[in-house]
């Protein structure tokens, strides 16, 4: 007999919703097997409809469920009449009916299943009831020597039954201390790094202004930075650093992408930024000022940013801009 099976607890199940309660159903099914041989068959002479019946059978001594097979060697009925019908009939049950799915084959000379068929689903069967197959197999394909099926006249019939039992619910309550991986903090972190200017080694002065940083966080991200500090030039033994073509405003949000990958006021000053981002090498925060810029284009500004973004070698934003032009010619021209 078939064993239920523990179900997985919740935490080992695919990743997705995680309920507070859960239950697993299991359909219990019982599968047993049975072959009859029928010795002699071709001297079979029942007439069409005259049936031949196996010993019951059943999943094992303790089973009160009794089953056998029927064949009709000569066909049930005029349709059938030049094939071997086959069924399974439930002789005895305790319950007032039960579903099973069946598959039937024959056995050749060399002990190999073969011309197997098998129920679509379960069938639903009370006492004396049978399900089967009136056209199992052609006769004289059956009795042709040739295709071996009949060794020694023998035709053997193998049968695999699946009994559907009561299905059984497994239930509980999901785990509520299961881990649970905090999100990665790294640009939040290292954003109030910069804004609280704790063991910062360099300064920027921009506009009249001052801005602290940390050399190595500068260096890890800037090629540019990182080439001013790894050799000695003024800036790195002085550790600081005189700024003069960038507005501190576009400084300050250069720094925050610098340290979270994030330009929250890009849009307004995605222009002078881009500059910036060009002069520093900082490849994405450049192509982020490209899209924003892209995305705003008109026919008063087209001049400016095509300028622009040929002076920074901003490719991407010069084919929108000359794109955009052109459009606007064609729409000029055909109106």
């Amino acid at each position: 007999m078939s064993r239920v099976p523990t179900p997985p607890p919740p935490g080992e199940m695919s990743s997705g919703p995680v309920a507070e309660s859960w239950c697993y159903t299991q359909v219990k099914v019982v599968k047993f097997s049975y072959m009859w041989t029928i010795n002699n068959f071709s001297f079979c002479r029942e007439e069409m409809g005259e049936v031949l019946k196996s010993s019951t059978f059943s999943s094992g001594p303790n089973d009160k469920m009794k089953w056998c097979l029927r064949v009709n060697p000569k066909g049930l009925d005029d349709e059938s009449k030049d094939y071997l019908s086959l069924y399974l009939l439930l002789v005895s049950c305790p319950k007032s009916e039960v579903r099973a799915k069946f598959k039937f084959s024959l056995l050749n000379a060399k002990r190999e299943e073969t011309k197997a068929m098998e129920s679509q689903r379960a069938y639903r069967f009370v006492q004396g009831k049978d399900w089967g197959f009136k056209k199992f197999i052609r006769r004289d394909f059956l009795l042709d020597e040739a295709n071996g099926l009949l060794p020694d006249d023998k035709l053997t019939l193998f049968c695999e039954v699946s009994v559907v039992q009561d299905s059984v619910n497994i239930s509980g309550q999901s785990n509520t201390n299961t881990l649970k991986v905090p999100e990665c903090r790294l640009a939040e972190d290292l954003g109030n790094l910069w804004e609280t200017t704790r063991f910062t080694d360099c300064s920027f002065y921009v506009g009249g202004q001052e801005f602290k940083a940390h050399k190595s966080v500068l260096a890890a991200r800037s090629p540019v930075f990182n080439a001013m500090f790894e050799h000695e030039m003024e800036e790195s033994k002085k550790n600081r650093v005189e700024i003069n073509d960038v507005d501190p405003e576009v400084f300050k949000e250069m720094m925050r992408f610098i340290y979270t990958g994030k330009a929250p006021n890009l849009d307004k000053m995605a222009d002078n930024l881009l500059a910036a981002a060009d002069k520093y090498a900082l490849e994405r925060l450049k192509v982020m000022c490209e899209e924003a810029l892209c995305s705003n284009l008109s026919v008063e500004n087209v001049a400016d940013i095509l300028i622009l973004a040929d002076l920074h070698s901003a490719e991407q934003l010069k084919a929108q801009a000359i794109d955009f032009i052109n459009r606007q010619v064609m729409f000029l021209y055909y109106t």
